[in-house]
């Protein structure tokens, strides 16, 4: 697992990446404990869990996740 400190219009981030076989698990965390994850986060697990969190899919870096169209959010996230 790879971790690093994204900044991003001045506010800090927690960013992980976890090499897989098929795609990399990509994970970057706000200081609020919101995040944004590729497309292994199972939103219906993350809204049980009163999770504020959004998903994007066929990113392969952190910089692809933020240019990446939103294709699902969790309740609390909306």
């Amino acid at each position: 697992m790879k971790s690093e400190k994204l900044s991003i219009d001045g506010k800090e981030f927690d960013a992980y990446s976890i090499s897989l076989d098929a795609a990399p698990f990509l994970l970057i965390r706000s200081a609020d404990k919101s995040f944004l994850a590729c497309g292994f986060l199972d939103i219906a697990a993350a809204d049980s869990l009163s999770a504020c969190a959004a998903k994007v899919r066929g990113v392969q870096t952190f910089d692809d996740m933020l240019t990446a169209e939103i294709i699902a959010v969790t309740k609390r996230a909306e």
